[in-house]
This record gives structure tokens, C-alpha cells and sequence, in this order.
């Protein structure tokens, strides 16, 4: 059985030096235990690596980390953006770009389902705490793999409730961002309980699935967590078979 390609983008670092790229080792663990092999993707490549590399992939992961420039969907910066990138924004709304218009299996985590909105033409709540009154906290201090609030899904007709396996997930929160208006050709499919915007996918049957909470770090103890990774590995090894 071929193991599928699965590119997973990297943070990067802001006014630091030196320079670096990395990703939180849970992300390439969470794809090996699927079946996949990781391949890192930084802003660093040129955009001639950058298509080389493309050729060869057969899913991506768009990984949690700093925030999109507001200027990317059509808003002032508020106080609380931070850690913005404009290379990591160009190469991720590209790479999203790409995915859809080859039909690449893309799953988006954290950030990463912000991108894909944002991409889509969407827009996001810049700041969850003075934007979303009575909103949960969602930036927990608890230790990265506990969950600290519910999940529902809107049914078992969505790809994400078939993928998790059950229509309500206790989650991780490390975002302080969410998504506002939704980009076009999504739909939102998952909530927390404040009504924070969770989940998303598009319709049919191409692979795009959106989590604003992180399942790489659930997979040691949650089935659902590991069934978001199993269905992109999946998904990628039936295009490679294609």
C-alpha cells in the first residue's frame, strides 16, 4: 500500500534572530501514525521548490500558529493581532489555493481553518474576548492535550460528523481569533457552545475539512482526533491510487 505525501506548513519566526521555521512535532507524529508521510513546508522555499514539491504532494495540512494580516481580508489591525507573517499568509493562501483548484485533500487546524476562510474571501473575528461577548475562554491554560470545552456537530449528513465518528467532541482552545463571515463555497458545521465557529467543510465529495481546535495534540488518547488524520491520509492515498 503506497504511503501518501501529506505537506504540513511551518510557523515561522517574526523579528527574531535568527530566522527559523518549525512546527510542533505532534502535527508529523499524528501523520505518521495515520499512515502518511510528513513533508515540511515553509515560506523559506522558492516559489520554483515550492511547485516542485507541489507536483509530489498528495494531501495538505495547514497548520495552528500567528495570526493573518487583518489588511489580507479587508480590516483594520486590531491591539491584540500578533505574530503576523506576510510570507507564511502569501504561501498558505497560495498552497489553499492550489489544493482546491487540483483537488488536493486539505485538512485546516487552528489557524489553518482561518486561512482557508480567509482564502475563500472569508473574514474572521480578530479578537475573540472584545469581539464576542459572552464568549468561553477559548486561549486555555490547561496542558495542550486536555480538552476544556464541547464540540456539537450539525449531523451525521456532514463529512465531519461521518469522520469523527460522534456529533459531540470535548476539544482543546488555543486560538484567540475565529471565523466571522464565512468564505464562499463553505459551510460551518461545528460549534462551541458560545457559538464560535468550530468546524467547516465543503460540500460534495472533495476532501476539505476545517478544526479551529488542535487534534495532533488528542490523538494519544482520542479516537475521534485520530479518525480527523485517518480520513486525510485516506482521502490522499485514494487520489495517489487515481
Amino acid at each position: 500500500m503506497v504511503a501518501p505525501l501529506i505537506g504540513i506548513t511551518t510557523s515561522v519566526t517574526v523579528d527574531k534572530i535568527p530566522e527559523r521555521a518549525y512546527v510542533n512535532g505532534t502535527y508529523i507524529r499524528a501523520v505518521q501514525e495515520a499512515g502518511g508521510i510528513p513533508l515540511l513546508l515553509t515560506p523559506h522555499f522558492t516559489p520554483e521548490v515550492q511547485a516542485a514539491l507541489w507536483a509530489r504532494l498528495d494531501g495538505l495540512i495547514l497548520t495552528g500558529g500567528g495570526d493573518i494580516e487583518p489588511a489580507r481580508f479587508g480590516e483594520t489591525r486590531h491591539p491584540a493581532v500578533d505574530d503576523v507573517s506576510p510570507a507564511r499568509d502569501d504561501l498558505e493562501i497560495g498552497l489553499t489555493q492550489r489544493a482546491l483548484s487540483d483537488d488536493v485533500p486539505l485538512f485546516a487546524i487552528c489557524r489553518g481553518i482561518q486561512v482557508l476562510n480567509v482564502a475563500l474571501g472569508g473574514t474572521l473575528v480578530q479578537d475573540i474576548t472584545s469581539e464576542w461577548p459572552g464568549a468561553l475562554v477559548h486561549t486555555q491554560k490547561a496542558p495542550r492535550h486536555e480538552a476544556t470545552h464541547a464540540v456539537k456537530v450539525m449531523g451525521e449528513g456532514t463529512r465531519l460528523g461521518r469522520v469523527l465518528g460522534t456529533l459531540e467532541v470535548d476539544v482543546n482552545s488555543m486560538h484567540h481569533q475565529a471565523i466571522k463571515r464565512l468564505g464562499e463555497g463553505l459551510r460551518e458545521v461545528a460549534w462551541a457552545p458560545d457559538g464560535i465557529v468550530e468546524g467547516v467543510e465543503m460540500a460534495g465529495d472533495r476532501f476539505v475539512l476545517g478544526v479551529q481546535w488542535h487534534p495532533e495534540e488528542l490523538v494519544g488518547h482520542d479516537q475521534a482526533a485520530r479518525n480527523l488524520f485517518s480520513a486525510l491520509v485516506d482521502a490522499a492515498r485514494r487520489r495517489t491510487r487515481g
